[in-house]
């Protein structure tokens, strides 16, 4: 039987019902097509206002704050203030009239802003969300706006303005140390100095706020904080840095205008160092520039105009030049102002160069120490009579007084007994022609400016044993000539000794980096018998500070073309003299004078600044004062170490008229001054307290009572027992020094006055 399959149609029925289906499902479409439409139309920009305000406000970037600078006491040399930015939503403001009326008045009233202009913005921008009002300004500035916006029961209408956080680069020392700080633009980074090498280590990383809608359309926040910068603790003094720029611009203004218009010199720089470790204590050129004012174009008058390749040309900048200067040109020149002068410039070192001549002799066996030279005034090597300073000559001379006579004659045939080789291995080794990689940006390269095996002839080696004909860099001549008198113990110089997190944690101490010994101890003991004899003896008298023995060179290199007659006049040296622990090295480049070829123009300065640095330093006279000594120290008020007095408790951070005039000096470390209010926070001193210059130390704290004698040294004791004998002024009540006059506190050891010595 044949099985019949049926098979299943759509029936009529079922293909209306499909049809109805169809249709409905079509029509709730259109149907929610269109209230979407609706929605868009009527509530779409109300939903968009709400959208970007949320992107707006909820959404910001929390600016890091840049790491300080600081002196090795604490000392903020450079710190990152908060500031903030006005900033107007005109599309929020325009919502109302009473919005742009309340809101126009309070800015009008409480940040002094131009209301017409703002008005104007407003008709012609009504959808602006982003419009900056006014920049950096501080909380104080903005407060009165902060407190009357925050008052909403009283002030419901004022809408559209909010602050934009970020951080302002501030100096409170302005100029102080402003060749080795350097300085920072907008966007944080740093431009020459420490700003620049230590960029990176400064700068932290942004942070940011950010709002979003969760399920329940509720407004969620999420915050990053933002990593602050590290904190650089630099080697450098306030107070001895004070001391030097005072000097510097004390011998500006002594020199100018007097054979020529213009600064005292072309340049002028002073570096000090610590022999022992390569830290930098202070380190400055002249012209100085404001840090919080970079751009000023005063600081260029005096200053000679430059040609196109960046040298000095002989017109000095008036105000008549500088208003004539687009802002090309101006910016060339301040750039040449912003430069270190003492590691970006090069010069011929002169007779400076001499000790290191001699070390080399005495450290190769090519010379005793023993010879004798003969001085004619000149010498011919290569085809060229070479002269000596003294063209009459200068007789016999040993090695020491060659040195302290300063003859170039004698050098020479120092040189004849070294020769090529030796001389240029030892230029090497100490570093001329090389990078020092002190940490500040800009470092001079000066590898073609020295002699090399292929260009140096027999008149090559003759200049150069007087330091002509090479180059150098202030900081490559004091660096090097700190191992002559340190034992022969080549140092990397540096300026920071530690780095710190943002909450005062060490994360790196900077210690200091031997390099290489250059020549042996011997060697250098002789070396300093030849300096102290320059300036007890020879050419270097004048840099003797009062009270104090020193030892170093002067120099005088007459530079090219030596037509002019154009010289750079130095004197580098050390202290104290039977000692060395610091070495200063000045250089006056074309002092403003008739006749330029006079190393008092850089020995004078030197003095100065011993005369203040030394007693701050806690270094003991050594020397008898004269009358006139005596009567300049008691009128400037410097402090005075006499020997075997101990110096008293430093409670100011130094003496207290160190500040130069813009107000640099620093403070003690107490909230009221600014800096840090704890040591320890900065881990700069221990509980063991801070390093002498002797290598002892002090007690980290003091208080008023002294102390007992069973816990007194032997020093202390042994002063006490002495000062038992010393008679009383009966004017001042304080003790009279027998052997020189000097008035003495007895509660404190320290020097108050000096007067004539007695009969």
């Amino acid at each position: 039987m044949r099985k019949i399959i049926q098979s299943h149609k759509f029936t009529t029925k079922m293909q209306k019902k499909l049809v109805v289906l169809f249709l409905f499902v079509l029509s709730a479409f259109i149907g929610l097509s269109v209230r979407l439409i609706l929605i868009n139309r009527d509530n779409g920009e109300r939903y968009k206002r709400q959208v970007l305000s949320q992107q707006r406000y909820d959404s910001r970037v929390i600016p890091f704050k840049r790491g300080d600078i600081v002196d090795c006491k604490g000392t903020k040399l450079a710190v990152s203030e908060k500031v903030y930015n006005v900033i107007l939503d005109a599309e929020l403001v325009n919502e109302k009239p009473e919005y742009v009326e309340a809101t126009l008045q309070a800015l009008g009233s409480c940040l002094g802003l131009d209301t017409s202009e703002i008005r104007s913005f407003l008709t012609a921008n009504p959808n602006s969300k982003y419009r900056v009002l006014a920049k950096r300004l501080s909380y104080d500035e903005i407060s009165p706006f902060v407190e009357l916006q925050n008052d909403t029961k009283n002030n419901p209408n004022i809408k559209g303005i909010w602050f934009e956080e970020e951080y302002k680069r501030v100096y409170p020392g302005g100029s102080l140390a402003c060749d080795v700080i350097g300085f920072t633009g907008k966007d944080n980074t740093g431009t020459y100095g420490l700003e620049e090498y230590y960029n990176d280590t400064l700068n932290g990383i942004n942070g940011r706020e950010y709002g979003y809608l969760n399920d329940d359309s509720t407004l969620e926040r999420r915050t990053k904080a933002a990593i602050d910068g590290n904190t650089i603790v630099t080697t450098i003094d306030s107070n001895i840095q004070n001391i030097v720029e005072k000097n510097l611009k004390q011998f500006n203004e002594d020199n100018k205008n007097v054979a020529r218009d213009g600064n005292g010199a072309y340049n002028v720089g002073c570096v000090m160092m610590n022999v022992h470790t390569g830290e930098i204590l202070a380190m400055a050129s002249y012209p100085f520039y404001d840090l919080n004012d970079i751009y000023n174009p005063q600081v260029l008058l005096g200053t000679n105009l430059l040609d196109e390749n960046g040298k000095e040309t002989e017109e000095v900048i008036t105000q008549q030049v500088l208003d004539a200067m687009d802002d090309d040109s101006l910016m060339f020149h301040l750039n040449s102002v912003w430069k270190n002068f003492c590691i970006t410039s090069t010069f011929e070192p002169g007779s400076t160069a001499k000790p290191f001549t001699a070390a080399m002799g005495l450290e190769t066996g090519r010379m005793t120490g023993n010879e004798t030279y003969f001085c004619g005034g000149s010498l011919w090597y290569g085809g060229h009579e070479i002269h000596c300073h003294q063209r009459m000559g200068d007789g016999t001379l040993t090695v020491k007084q060659a040195i302290e006579k300063s003859c170039n004659v004698a050098l020479m045939q120092m040189g004849d007994a070294i020769g090529k080789d030796y001389f240029l291995q030892f230029q090497e080794a100490f570093g001329w022609g090389l990078r020092t990689n002190i940490d500040l940006a800009g470092e001079a390269r000066t590898v073609g400016l020295v002699y090399t095996s292929s260009n140096m002839g027999e008149a090559e080696l003759a200049t150069s044993t007087f330091g002509q004909g090479f180059n150098v860099t202030m900081i490559q001549m004091i660096t090097a000539f700190s191992s002559l008198v340190n034992g022969g113990y080549l140092y990397e110089p540096h300026v920071v000794n530690k780095i710190l997190s943002s909450d005062g944690t060490t994360i790196r101490n900077i210690e200091p980096r031997l390099l290489k010994q250059t020549i042996s101890a011997s060697t250098s003991e002789k070396i300093i018998d030849y300096c102290n004899g320059v300036v007890t003896e020879g050419t270097g008298t004048t840099a003797r500070p009062a009270g104090y023995a020193i030892g170093g060179k002067t120099g005088t290199a007459e530079m090219v073309p030596r037509t002019k007659k154009n010289y750079v006049c130095s004197f580098m040296g050390y202290a104290p003299a039977d000692d060395p622990q610091i070495a200063i090295y000045v250089v006056v480049d074309r002092p403003n004078a008739d006749k330029q070829d006079d190393a008092k123009f850089a020995t004078r300065i030197v003095r100065s600044i011993l005369t203040e640095a030394l007693p701050y330093l806690h270094y003991f006279m050594t020397e008898e004062l004269t009358e006139d000594e005596m009567a300049e120290i008691s009128g400037s008020g410097l402090a005075v170490q006499v020997p075997g007095i101990p110096p008293a408790e430093d409670t100011e951070g130094g003496q207290g008229d160190g500040a130069g005039e813009d107000g640099g000096g620093t403070q003690p470390d107490d909230p009221q001054s600014g800096g840090i209010q704890d040591p320890e926070e900065l881990d700069i001193t221990g509980d063991e307290g801070a390093q002498t210059p002797e290598g002892g130390t002090q007690p980290a704290g003091g208080g008023e009572a002294g102390p007992q004698d069973d816990e007194m040294s032997e020093e202390e004791r042994e002063w006490r027992e002495r000062i038992a004998g010393y008679e009383t002024d009966p004017e001042t009540g304080y003790l009279i020094e027998p052997e020189t006059g000097i008035l003495i506190d007895p509660a404190t050891g320290q020097a108050v006055e000096s007067v004539p010595l007695m009969d």
